[in-house]
């Protein structure tokens, strides 16, 4: 039975090491490879079976909205990026340059996207002409390249996957419409597939995505009470129109400058999962996107009839992701790697099982087992991933508003995150001075000034003059 025990006790506990027990899971799950690539991380079929689930229901959503899929370049021309100073000046220190074609120098540095609005503004540019021509509501799935100085797997990379949505409108009422609705998207998948309860709300100026009016975000919370930004969406307003030329004729016959918008979510989202949901024996997957959604383990299989038992329910559970683990292994090892893996549930079947016409279910979230006749298999299989989908929203909305404070004075602020990790609800005056002191001396930062505001206290938990807005602050990811 020592060997069995073998997958688990390979993990650093999360209360001894979170950071460890993170890497030990991604690593002993198989999700992901360091590569030859210095921050850049191989994503193994395990993990990218979760990223396919997130792309196919995320972009089922996306196309529920009017939304296609396009394709742009890698490479964006120096003189391109140089239109839009802010974006320039945001991403500067990320930026990886192409300098040569082969042996040659290039005539023009190419930079290697570290997103996509110029490519998208060049093109609309050139496309829009009409107010006919509006709205366009295009997004592309690729890959884009950010030179961190520090990564982690998943949640942050040289090189990561995402989808990007740029949006192209004719007023600003339509952009901000939009800004808002993807939000909202991001938002109820986390909530109805990941099982990942998020705080939307708007950014600080500070915070706000490098050209844009407005950003939005959504918040989730880690189990070591860290902050994860999960995804967000831009108001672009018409500054980037004005800066690439986007403009059409209006139906007054009068030419106007569009409103366009930006939004993305990353496969820091399997970071997130990890992170929201796992425990000390590995993964625990919302039945939604896990890869595998049932095992089947037979017990004793060299027995007559148990193998043969295990592959008639695999052909009677086929509406679902499943699988037969009939390897070699001790039931003791394929139960502990049913777990790292995180399966929503495994069923275990045996000779007695099968002579008392049952199997028996056992829950990844609470380990809880279940005896369940042959003959209800397919309708409690739907119903216990159902409740397992449910029950782990609830798990990590508790946690969350069990992790969420309030402070009206600094000290109790700087007590509280210090001593209490998770989300510190407090007002603020606006000024950013105050937000550069929030971080300089306790190392938290603005989340989002949530659109269900509070009115904690009349003035800034910082300052003391007249408060504007509550916001959401924690130290974060």
């Amino acid at each position: 039975m020592a060997n069995d025990k073998k997958l688990v006790e390979a993990i650093t506990s999360m209360d001894v090491d979170f950071a460890q027990w993170y890497t030990d899971v991604v690593k002993k799950a198989e999700l992901i490879d360091y590569s030859s690539v210095k921050g850049c991380m191989i994503i193994k079929p395990a993990g990218y079976a979760i990223w396919e689930l997130i792309q196919s229901q995320l972009d089922a959503e996306f196309k529920k909205t009017g939304v296609e899929n396009v394709y742009m370049p890698l490479f964006i021309p120096e003189s391109l990026l140089n239109k839009e100073k802010d974006l320039v000046e945001g991403f500067a220190p990320e930026v990886a340059w192409v300098t040569h074609g082969g042996l040659d120098p290039l005539q023009e540095r190419l930079c290697v996207r570290p997103t996509s609005e110029t490519l998208f503004s060049d093109f609309y540019s050139n496309s829009i002409q009409s107010y006919r021509d509006l709205p366009k509501l295009y997004n592309q799935w690729c890959s884009v390249v950010r030179w961190e100085k520090e990564t982690r797997p998943f949640l942050r990379s040289r090189e990561f996957l995402w989808q990007e949505g740029h949006t192209v409108h004719a007023t600003a009422e339509e952009a901000q419409e939009r800004t808002e609705q993807m939000l909202n998207v991001y938002a109820d998948f986390c909530e109805n597939v990941l099982a990942m309860p998020v705080v939307r709300g708007r950014k600080t100026d500070k915070e706000k995505f490098a050209g844009a009016e407005a950003t939005y975000t959504i918040e989730a919370l880690m189990h070591d009470g860290k902050a994860l930004q999960s995804g967000t969406s831009h108001n672009f307003g018409d500054g980037f129109a004005k800066a690439y030329g986007i403009q059409f004729t209006d139906k007054d016959n009068t030419l106007k400058y569009a409103y366009q918008t930006s939004w993305g979510m990353t496969t820091r989202l399997i970071g997130a999962i990890i992170m929201v949901h796992g425990d000390d024996s590995g993964l625990v997957m919302p039945p939604k996107v896990a890869p595998t959604q049932i095992m089947i383990i037979p017990i004793q299989q060299r027995k007559e009839g148990v193998l043969e038992m295990a592959a008639q329910l695999k052909d009677r559970l086929s509406n679902f992701r499943v699988k037969v683990d009939d390897t070699d292994k001790s039931p003791g090892w394929k139960f502990s790697e049913a777990e790292m893996r995180g399966i929503p549930f495994r069923i275990e079947i045996g000779p007695k099982d099968i002579e008392g016409n049952k199997c028996v279910f056992v829950r990844r979230d609470t380990r809880e087992k279940i005896e369940v006749s042959l003959d209800d298999v397919e309708t409690k299989a739907a119903e216990l991933l159902d409740t397992i989908q449910k029950d782990m929203l609830e798990k990590a909305r508790a946690h969350v508003a069990a992790h969420t404070y309030e402070a009206t004075t600094y000290d109790e602020f700087k007590k509280t995150i210090e001593e209490k990790p998770g989300f510190v609800k407090a007002m603020w005056c606006g000024d950013q001075a105050c937000e550069d002191k929030i971080k300089e001396e306790t190392g938290a930062t603005s989340r989002c000034m949530p659109f269900t505001q509070e009115d904690l206290a009349p003035t800034c938990v910082c300052c003391g003059k007249p408060a504007r807005k509550m916001v959401y602050w924690g130290r974060a990811y």
